[in-house]
């Protein structure tokens, strides 16, 4: 039995496999297709996902669920969006696991980050959240990476370090998973914004005020649920905001620049921000949260107003001190 799976072959599941297996550990990787997890095998990489990206010989591919499970540790890739059915359909596998969330994004119809989701769904599972500056290309190439892994019990947070820290990717700990969450979901929305605003030609003037008033709202609505306003100064907050609001790799920022452009949108592709940005601004008004750029973000995306329009009404509010 391996001592780690990660369930999901997306890119960011590839990767994290990929460097753990390098760093010696004895990892499977699970994916929901028998036909893909075949291909990988044949190939040795998956050239769907992670194309150019060998497999380490200690890697294990296969689409058995039972068999990846057997795993003490869990990593959790699957879409933010599948994760509560995920975890529903299989928390009898999940009891007694250590189940560590490694999606970013707040569940559309209930609002809840990962977190709340498997301590909900999986009560009798150790729980924890690994978020922050990562593209899974830079991961799966071995350069280096520092990530956040969160988990309320602080023996589990440093058993844990020790296990999951690989060769490439660093881990600092945290005691503040609702922190590390929410900082993780709400960048993917300000990075649409700023794609948008470097698509619609508005500089880069622009995309510093963004980035700056979005990190003021991400740390608003975190310290509403719960999280310390210092988490999010954090790796999982800031340093994750300043990756996906400053590249193309990021799908949310590339998202938001496409729209900004004008330019034909791939539906196939996940970009959780858009969802996040539906949930959050509905959790905001329930809770009373002012997120004025997220708000502006749902709109766009809803085709309620044009981002002339949106410009327009951000820039009309009330003068303010900082």
């Amino acid at each position: 039995m391996n001592e780690i799976s990660v369930l999901g072959a997306g890119a960011f599941g590839t990767a994290l496999a990929i460097s753990l297996a390098q760093s010696g550990r004895k990892v499977t990787l699970w994916a929901r297709s028998a036909e893909a997890a075949t291909a990988m095998q044949k190939q040795g990489e998956n050239a769907l996902r992670l194309p150019g990206k060998p497999f380490p010989e200690p890697l294990d591919v296969t689409s058995d669920l039972a068999m990846a499970t057997a795993a003490p540790i869990l990593l959790l890739t699957v879409p933010m969006q599948q994760l509560a059915h995920f975890a529903e359909e299989n928390k009898a596998r999940f009891q007694q696991k250590t189940l560590v969330s490694c999606c970013k994004g707040v569940d559309l119809k209930t609002g809840r980050g990962p977190i709340a989701v498997l301590e909900d769904t999986v009560p009798d599972a150790t729980v924890a959240i690994l978020s922050g500056p990562s593209f899974a290309v830079d991961i799966a190439d071995g350069l280096p990476t520092a990530l956040t892994l969160a988990t309320r019990d602080k023996a589990v947070a440093v058993a844990l370090q020790t296990r999951l820290s690989t060769d490439n990717i660093r881990l600092y700990t945290s005691l503040d998973p609702v922190g590390v969450e929410f900082g993780g979901a709400l960048k993917n929305v300000i990075a649409i914004a700023c794609g948008l605003a470097i698509g619609a030609g508005f500089g880069e003037s622009a995309r510093a005020a963004l980035m700056t008033r979005g990190f003021a709202e991400m740390q608003r609505l975190a310290v509403k649920q719960g999280a310390d306003p210092m988490t999010l100064a954090g790796l999982s907050g800031f340093g994750d905001l300043v990756l996906t609001c400053t590249s193309e790799k990021s799908r949310n920022y590339s998202h938001g620049l496409k729209l900004g452009r004008g330019a034909d949108i791939d539906p196939s592709v996940t970009v959780e921000g858009v969802a996040t940005a539906k949930a959050v601004a509905h959790l905001s008004a329930t809770l009373g949260v002012d997120m004025p750029i997220t708000n502006a973000v749902t709109q766009i995306l809803n085709g309620n107003l044009s981002i002339s329009e949106t410009v327009e009404l951000l820039l009309s509010r009330p003068l303010k001190r900082e």
